[in-house]
């Protein structure tokens, strides 16, 4: 068996491919390669792209994973599709899934919790690779955040904790990534931030939701701007 020591992932990956590669692999370390480590970049990709795919590919050239699992599907993207392909072209073992199952949902904990909203999101994204059961104090809405984990996550402590998470986000703790009906699902009298990470697909739909439903469309490059932030907070406090 080859020594396997650092797993790359992105996305949500087929839970049934996670699960044989940690029974083959059980000591070996997972990274979340979407996540922004601040290693140094390269000029693989255009300057002008989606952050999160450009911290994949800098992560993986920094910190070279053995392996990694990449979804290329409806669950991710085509830019995960491209990525995954430009990486194993310049020799990463990549495996590639596709996860598009709707069924059957997992109960919401995380997303209509108590907990703040930067807990929530960073604690659905942990739950990827290790899911937990939680039971967790439920609470209606008073405001809304759509859409992917930020790679700017402190703009999630403008929100209050009485924040619901939608969009993408919530699928993947229902454990129905690809599920396009819950990732335009909203409480539509809730004061929603529809977000989307610029150069992103998702702008589509978080600019639509966001006019349909009387919300804040905003789009962030890298790092959210004092404008960006002072729109966030003026929308909450407006509201």
């Amino acid at each position: 068996m080859a020594s396997i020591t650092k797993i790359g992932f992105w996305g949500y990956p087929d839970p049934d491919i996670v699960k044989k590669v940690k029974q083959d692999y059980p000591s070996a370390e997972w990274i979340d390669l979407d996540i922004d480590f601040y290693y140094p970049k390269t000029n693989i990709l255009p300057e002008s792209y989606c952050k999160i795919i450009r911290n994949i590919i800098d992560n993986t050239i920094y910190l070279k994973p053995d392996l990694i699992i990449a979804p290329i599907g409806k669950d991710k993207c085509d830019s995960g599709w491209f990525a995954s392909r430009i990486l194993a072209d310049m020799g990463y073992n990549v495996i590639q899934t596709i996860y598009e199952k709707l069924e059957p949902k997992r109960e919401l904990q995380i997303s209509t919790s108590n907990l703040s909203l930067y807990d929530k999101i960073t604690m659905i994204t942990a739950d990827i690779i290790t899911p937990r059961k939680h039971s967790l104090t439920q609470i209606p809405a008073q405001f809304g955040f759509w859409g992917v984990p930020p790679n700017d996550l402190e703009i999630l402590r403008l929100f209050p904790d009485t924040t619901h998470v939608y969009g993408w986000t919530r699928c993947v703790e229902a454990g129905t990534p690809a599920d396009l009906e819950l990732e335009m699902y909203v409480d539509e009298n809730v004061p929603t931030v529809f977000y989307a990470q610029a150069f992103c697909a998702k702008a589509q739909l978080a600019k639509y939701l966001a006019d349909k439903y009387n919300g804040l469309y905003i789009d962030i490059d890298d790092y959210a701007s004092n404008s960006i932030k002072a729109k966030v907070e003026a929308f909450l406090r407006l509201s």
